[in-house]
């Protein structure tokens, strides 16, 4: 379907001489120029630096070099993920403007292995959204129906695949920011183990949580991504220090005899729409008959995670944020009396409504006289989750949940209320407070023709077995829609100049 334009078979060709890096880069580019401005999936496209890394790479395969394993894949990048020259801004008036001395770990990494930057993502201001429509800078929109969100708070990153303006993309998830807008737009999202990628270069929201992970068109090549980004950092002290098995290297091992649990709490949630209830069941079925043996599995205490997760996050984000001052970088408003106004003017200047309405949440639960009652009952139901997850994974090797509880939703349909907001991460935040792995794998459309994703979650560090059943889940998934900019892109493959991997 879209393999021609995914991240192994780009890179692939490119190293191969078949394609010109620079002919793949202008592809993407031209989709771009089409259809970025009823998108807006970037705060900042880089053209003009892609095209001279893309004359790099394929000077150096001229030469008989190889560029590394993504040599000439177009990669779009979240917009909290520091780029050196290059704006980095959460999407937050606060930071708008500044541009980072320095690039993330994952940046080095994807650059040394010849990946090429199309631009930087739009996302939740601070990655704190399930829309992305708390950005300062507008919305991005679904590619699929651009009448509706593509999730978040990585909706740009997801909506930059989708929409074929980039092969591949970087995301962070701190309580299912990858996975859910992945379901919504139809692609491939990862959320790894936590510690397994480095957050050196990701600005904070909750230390605890939030991990960087890959957006792909297919469970191969969203692998292939995390293989690259993953290892050891001595930057980052809460990333593993040693080298774990690489997450692609059991793909075709099919799932003959695999255990594969049903998890009975994700199955009848508050506001899960019927349809994706449906995909869910068929997605089961499908592993089944592939040689699976899957059953009901109970976890109870993620029916708290929610609670949870939304006294640990802002509490964490309430102290990673107090940076954020007018003193050392970013926004500082003028007129202030003195530094305490100059705080407060800044700060309210600076900060859009989720941010403040989270800082203040935070700062109350770490309050004296609230912190045991709050964030200390949080840090418990925690542990509960962990303990259940591994009384659960003592009889099944993974499980299987819905990603989002509904299809991609119309924009503003739930900006005003946001606890309902909130209950789009119910599926997906679990795996963030315990710190395993997931992925979500499109499985077919619901009622709506929107896309719906399906999770597959896994041990800490078991994203090769991960991997495994999602490739087989992908392999079983009934054709997904192509968005009218990716079948643009597929077009564009047809002339000879643009080479015959296009």
């Amino acid at each position: 379907m879209t393999a021609a334009f995914g991240v192994v078979s780009i890179s692939a060709s490119v190293r191969s001489g078949e394609v010109r890096a620079l002919d793949v880069l202008d592809a993407h580019l031209e989709v771009v120029a089409s259809h970025e401005a009823g998108v807006h999936a970037f705060n900042e496209v880089t053209a003009e630096q892609a095209r001279v890394a893309a004359s790099m790479i394929d000077g150096i395969v001229a030469g008989g070099g190889d560029p590394g394993p993504l040599a000439g894949v177009p990669i779009a990048l979240k917009d909290n993920l520091c780029t050196a020259g290059t704006p980095t801004t959460c999407s937050s008036k606060i930071l708008q403007g500044w541009h980072p001395p320095y690039d993330a770990t994952v940046v080095q990494r994807l650059a040394a292995a010849g990946a090429v930057f199309v631009g930087k993502t739009n996302l939740d201001e601070f990655a704190m959204g399930s829309s992305t429509e708390n950005s300062a800078f507008g919305p991005t929109r679904n590619p699929h129906d651009q009448t509706r969100v593509p999730g978040g708070s990585s909706g740009g990153s997801a909506a930059a695949v989708a929409a074929g303006f980039a092969a591949g993309a970087l995301g962070s998830d701190t309580g299912g920011s990858i996975r859910q807008p992945a379901a919504l737009c139809g692609v491939v999202g990862a959320k790894p183990t936590y510690g397994l990628v480095s957050r050196y270069g990701l600005i904070a929201f909750a230390s605890s949580l939030d991990q960087v992970g890959p957006f792909a068109m297919s469970v191969a090549d969203a692998a292939a991504l995390l293989d690259v980004i993953s290892g050891p950092d001595p930057m980052d002290s809460t990333c593993l220090g040693e080298a774990t098995a690489r997450s692609a290297s059991r793909l075709g091992s099919g799932v003959e005899g695999l255990r594969i649990g049903l998890i009975t709490e994700m199955q009848g949630a508050e506001g899960m729409a019927d349809d994706v209830k449906a995909r869910l069941a068929l997605a089961a079925d499908a592993l089944s008959g592939a040689g699976a043996k899957v059953d009901q599995v109970s976890v109870p205490a993620v029916t708290f995670g929610l609670s949870a997760y939304y006294l640990i996050a802002p509490a964490e984000a309430s102290s990673n944020l107090a940076r954020y001052d007018g003193v050392r970088y970013g926004l500082r408003a003028p007129g202030s009396a003195d530094i305490t106004d100059m705080y407060l003017r800044s700060r309210s200047a600076g900060f859009g409504d989720e941010v403040k309405r989270r800082i203040m949440l935070g700062t109350y639960a770490l309050s004296a006289g609230y912190y045991d009652a709050y964030y200390g009952q949080a840090q418990k139901v925690r542990t509960l989750i962990v303990k259940d997850f591994a009384a659960a994974y003592e009889n099944f090797d993974v499980l299987l949940s819905p990603t989002a509880p509904s299809t991609a939703f119309e924009i503003g349909a739930k900006s005003a209320d946001p606890l309902t907001m909130y209950l789009n991460d119910v599926f997906t935040i679990p795996s963030n407070l315990a710190g395993h792995p997931a992925v979500s794998v499109p499985f077919g459309v619901g009622d709506d023709g929107m896309p719906i994703g399906v999770q597959v979650l896994a041990p800490a560090l078991a994203e090769p077995l991960m991997f495994q059943v999602a490739e087989v889940l992908e392999s079983l998934a009934p054709p997904a829609p192509l968005s009218a900019s990716r079948r643009s892109l597929r077009a564009l493959g047809a002339p000879a100049d643009r080479g015959a991997a296009l």
